[in-house]
């Protein structure tokens, strides 16, 4: 197996780190991509409807690699997913401030963050907009935008604009 290292240059980017494995759940699901290549099926029927969600959010954040095999008994190949960093190397220097921002946003409860998160999602519409436009509408730091957003299952950064992940509804 390839060894790659996930490197975090900018403080906003240890969200998707922290959140990878914030819930038991979660662990044990990246635990078993990192021993073996696995289908989302595979994930769902082990881990349940929510093991699907995690690993959509996975491959959202690019933590997980894919690859389409052919299974015995089966007419179609089927996508497969296994992590695909090892190691991760966190080399950044932020203010004080900005750290504190992100760590607010990785730890926040879930129903304070869905709120911000619909704030967001509400305020780029269905046709995105540009991030700094977003962050001074709802009187955000970029930080702690970019924090939210790399947090979100539903939202993702396209250049320098913010939109819906694949025609998400809230």
């Amino acid at each position: 197996m390839q060894q790659r290292i996930k490197v975090v240059n900018e403080v906003s980017d240890l969200v998707p780190v922290l959140r990878a494995v914030d819930s038991d759940l979660k662990l044990r699901i990246f635990h078993k991509l990192s021993e073996a290549w696995i289908t989302a099926d595979d994930v769902e029927q082990e881990f349940g409807k929510d093991g699907g969600k995690i690993l959509a959010f996975f491959e959202k954040l690019k933590l997980v690699d894919s690859r389409w095999v052919a299974r015995e008994g089966r007419r179609a190949p089927e996508k497969s997913f296994h992590t695909y960093y090892s190691t991760v190397n966190i080399n950044t220097t932020a203010p004080l401030t900005e750290v504190s921002e992100i760590l607010a946003v990785a730890s926040m409860p879930e129903k304070d963050y869905g709120q911000l998160e619909k704030r967001i999602y509400d305020a780029i519409g269905e046709q995105g907009r540009f991030f700094s436009d977003v962050a001074e509408e709802l009187k955000m730091s970029t930080t702690r935008l970019k924090g939210l957003i790399k947090r979100s299952d539903k939202l993702e950064f396209r250049g320098h604009r913010v939109e819906r992940l694949n025609g998400q509804r809230a």
